[in-house]
């Protein structure tokens, strides 16, 4: 495990040329951010019109990862938050956690419950705990669905004293061979209003969630300084394995179908040119914090 803490980067009391450049850097994130937020709310609610896909074929979470998290928490018991399918609920679920998922969408949902797992059908912001409080609160490649201070407000009120905060990330990282041709097929097809996952590196698409990320957990009040941590791990993909999960992903659950099948066609056509399979890199990313002792149920955000 990598830990990269804020205090290692610039800020902005330095008064620093390299401070100053952080934060337009931060502001930039944000502006991007905002211009993607319409077609990214309206990807959120397409995940489970192919769950059964969706659970088969999206990459997993590395076990340091997971252990890491299983460790740092006070207790057993996690709160899974957009839990989906259960594909990291269940692998903490193997490392001893009792897991309650909330995930917004039944037919998600529904997968997780078959293997075991207990899930509430929920908008995170607008669940109700019960009650009931959680050692850890986790969030799986979801966060950047949730309005992260209202989001932050709730996790609080979930948690013990003490209790941590973990928000999760694959960051996918691939041969910049692979990143050109599947580019080049984005271009080819992609209408404007779908961004272009390959043209950039993936890392700065990541620092543009978890600063705001960053900025609700700071803003609620409730939590210490955040952490990130980083986990490297690698998957080989066969033509046929990657045609299978890139329907998964957000920005193509919207395309009309003719546009997958040309997104599929070219897409393999580029990858059977280069032998059939490719290693795609990952760091799966974590942004954490621990909620101060003694905080209260946090109310309203």
């Amino acid at each position: 495990m990598v830990t990269i803490s804020p205090s290692d980067g610039p800020t902005q009391s330095s008064g620093s040329a390299e401070a100053a450049r952080h934060q337009q850097d931060l502001t930039e994130n944000e502006r991007r951010f905002q211009e993607s937020e319409p077609f990214l709310r309206g990807a959120a609610a397409s995940f489970g019109t192919d769950a059964e896909r969706y659970d088969r074929a999206r990459p997993t979470y590395p076990d340091a990862m997971i252990a890491a998290i299983a460790a740092a928490g006070p207790g057993p018991n996690v709160l899974d938050v957009g839990i989906g399918t259960g594909i990291a609920a269940r692998l903490f679920k193997a490392h001893g956690c009792n897991v309650l998922g909330v995930e917004i969408d039944d037919r998600m949902a529904e997968i997780a419950r078959r293997h075991g797992i207990e899930v509430e059908t929920a908008k995170f912001e607008d669940w109700d705990p019960q009650g009931r409080t959680f050692d850890t609160v986790v969030s799986a490649q979801t966060w950047h669905w949730i309005d992260p201070l209202a989001g932050a407000a709730k996790a609080a009120e979930a948690l013990v004293p003490n209790g941590r905060i973990a928000l999760c990330w694959n960051v996918f990282q691939p041969p910049p061979e692979i990143a050109k041709a599947f580019s080049e097929v984005s271009r080819g097809v992609l209408p404007a209003a779908v961004p272009d996952l390959w043209s950039r590196p993936a890392m700065e698409g990541y620092a543009m969630l978890t600063e705001r990320a960053e900025k609700g957990l700071n803003e609620s009040g409730a939590f210490g300084e955040p952490e990130q941590w980083r986990f490297d791990w690698e998957r080989t993909y066969t033509t046929a394995e990657w045609l299978d999960q890139l329907p998964t992903s957000g920005g193509y659950t919207r395309l009309a179908p003719e546009q997958i099948e040309r997104i599929l066609t070219r897409t393999g056509a580029a990858v059977d040119a280069m032998g059939g399979q490719f290693t795609m890199q990952y760091a799966a990313m974590v942004c954490t914090a621990v909620k101060h002792s003694g905080t209260g149920p946090m109310t309203g955000a």
